[in-house]
């Protein structure tokens, strides 16, 4: 059974992102764990409160989320009626990343699905705040689903890389599940005015081709090296549907997302992105 972790916020960017996870695997056996993190709620007003009201207020505060989930839940279950997902909601007085972090660990987590912004949604972002911080700190691969984004089936995956690192088979495996049940191409693009002709290039893309059987690959090279433009010009030319990326050093998405401010990240993305995190995770 696949498990996915859905942060929600309650906005509708985020139950567009629930609606694509349900139509994304709707063959497939699953269980969603929609999750609502209210610390930052309750700590807004924590100067203004004794610590009676703030107990208080997390008790209200609380109540009010679970009421809200399985609010969520039953709206999912009468938009879709899935026999083969399970819906199981999770509210708690914690930051967001570490309770992430922490189901990622404990219930072995295949995924996270979020908007690519909450509730807030300011329009010249790219990623909201706690969207940027989930692509950056939680240890699994991480989906995250544009506003307003109508469901496509990804047959035309993006994979942008530089061939520099080895990838972790665990994180590989998401792309080559979703590559093989929708019968998808993925495209590698290597920005560089030079041939990935080094050694570990040629080991890292034997790699690639081992763990992405049964799946059409196709390789391009572009000498643009404006790695936010020529990603968003591949994907308006090419049909793409969703877009890979990896979160490691010495990776495309380190330079233009991890190493930049909210205000400055430049990557606006039409399409969905899964970033894969180069982590080891240990299996339970």
């Amino acid at each position: 059974m696949r498990k996915i972790i859905l942060p929600t916020d309650f906005s509708e960017n985020a139950y567009n992102a629930l609606r694509f996870a349900c139509q994304l695997f709707k063959y497939e056996k699953s269980e969603i764990i929609l999750l609502n993190t209210y610390a930052d709620k309750v700590y807004t007003d924590e100067n203004l409160l004794s610590k009676e009201l703030i107990d208080e207020l997390k008790a209200v505060t609380k109540t009010k989320a679970e009421m809200a989930l399985n609010e969520i839940s039953i709206k999912v279950h009468n938009e879709f009626c899935n026999p083969r997902h399970k819906i199981r909601s999770v509210a708690a007085f914690v930051d967001l990343v570490d309770e992430v972090n922490s189901l990622v660990n404990s219930e072995n987590a295949d995924l996270v699905i979020m908007g690519t912004r909450g509730a807030t949604n300011d329009r010249e972002l790219g990623f909201g705040s706690n969207t940027l911080l989930v692509l950056k700190y939680v240890q699994c691969p991480v989906l995250a689903i544009p506003e307003n984004f109508s469901y496509q089936e990804p047959k035309n995956i993006l994979f942008p890389t530089n061939f520099l690192i080895p990838y972790q088979k665990r994180e590989l495996k998401v792309v080559g599940e979703i590559a093989r049940d929708f019968k998808s191409v993925i495209h590698f693009l290597y920005l560089s005015k030079h041939k990935a002709t080094s050694a570990r290039q040629k080991d890292n893309l034997e790699f690639l081709h081992e763990q992405f059987y049964n799946i059409r690959l196709e390789k391009h090279q572009s000498e643009e090296l404006q790695k936010e433009k020529a990603i968003e010009e591949f994907i308006a030319n090419n049909n793409i549907d969703l877009l890979v990326m990896v979160n490691s050093r010495h990776t495309y998405l380190e330079d233009m997302l991890l190493t930049s401010t909210i205000d400055k990240v430049g990557l606006h993305p039409k399409v969905p992105l899964l970033v894969l995190q180069n982590f080891n995770r240990e299996c339970i």
